[in-house]
């Protein structure tokens, strides 16, 4: 009796389980850079494509002194909006990649796993993209701290006191910074300097990098220039980025096909995404999309991103450095 795709997958089980082991697997989930709660899963699966995220603004103003006679004066409390892109994305495998897994224990367990494996590196392209844009609009300028074209070495190189110089950007709320994402190139050169230092994760098993006790997500994604020695990182604070999982009725999320006109019989794994990965506090502007979901150069385009939220409270910085 020969296994198929259909008889290994059920939708409704592997789609909640592919999701969570998505997120199990995204270092920065688990960092809790990245966000998800039941609220912006809400949202992700409304019928709109762009979010409204209204905010009500910090009180301002000198406290009013108490006399015998008088009235206060009112202040106001004022507002303003956030706003997010819904994303859509979607892929296909076909069986004779994963056809060596069907003889395995568990195998829709086996495929699971690759799938998440593969939503977590997408996910991972998909926000440096998002930051990228976001902090090449004009009103992030803020929260961007770039030393790279200093002279002296001492100034242009990322170390322990250019590194502190960026987290001041956020002032008093820089102890709020828990995070930073870098290449693997700048992750080498910190610890050719013995300033990575190594944790075992909570199952005692992977080793987790930490600089300046800020957990250390490595991505070859991010921005290295191995003949200039320039390199970027992005600086955060927990909750910097909101994650929600969503769905609709007439996006299916699981399918299993098959070609039965093939000579060796193809099957086909079918997965679709409907998701916000949002920098909170960094509004979406629509200026140019066009499709119905934007790409990632689209997300990388500055014009298409406008600060809402004050440069402090953005809880991320990007520091632009060398490493030689």
């Amino acid at each position: 009796m020969v296994t198929r795709l259909a008889d290994v997958i059920q939708p409704d089980i592997f789609t909640p389980y592919a999701v969570q082991r998505t997120m199990e697997l995204s270092a920065l989930v688990q960092s809790g850079i990245v966000q998800n709660d039941s609220e912006f899963d809400r949202l992700a699966g409304e019928s709109n494509t762009l979010v409204n995220l209204p905010f009500w603004n910090d009180l301002q103003g000198e406290s009013q002194l108490i006399g015998d006679t008088g009235d206060f004066s009112a202040n106001k409390i004022t507002s303003g909006k956030d706003v997010a892109r819904k994303q859509f994305r979607g892929n296909m495998w076909g069986a004779n990649g994963l056809s060596a897994l069907l003889s395995g224990a568990d195998p829709m367990k086996a495929i699971a796993d690759l799938v998440a494996a593969y939503w977590t590196r997408d996910m991972q392209t998909t926000l440096l993209s998002t930051l990228d844009g976001a902090f090449a609009a004009a009103s992030m300028a803020g929260n961007v701290h770039d030393i790279s074209a200093e002279v002296d070495p001492i100034n242009h190189l990322i170390g322990a006191s250019t590194f502190i110089d960026c987290e001041q950007k956020l002032g008093d709320a820089k102890g709020q910074l828990t995070g930073v994402m870098m290449h693997s190139a700048v992750e080498a050169y910190l610890a050719k300097k013995d300033l990575i230092d190594y944790e075992k994760d909570s199952e005692g098993g992977t080793r987790v990098p930490f600089y300046k006790e800020k957990r250390v997500i490595v991505d070859d994604a991010m921005a290295y220039d191995s003949g200039t020695k320039v390199a970027a990182a992005y600086l955060f604070g927990p909750g910097a980025i909101a994650l929600g999982n969503g769905s609709h009725p007439r996006i299916i999320p699981t399918e299993v096909d098959r070609n039965k006109q093939s000579k060796s019989g193809e099957e086909f794994l079918i997965n679709r995404r409907i998701f916000i990965l949002h920098p909170r506090g960094i509004k979406w502007l629509e200026t140019s999309v066009a499709g119905d979901t934007p790409s990632n150069v689209e997300l990388e385009t500055g014009t298409n991103w406008e600060r809402t939220y004050e440069p402090k409270a953005i809880r991320t910085i990007k520091f632009i450095f060398r490493i030689g």
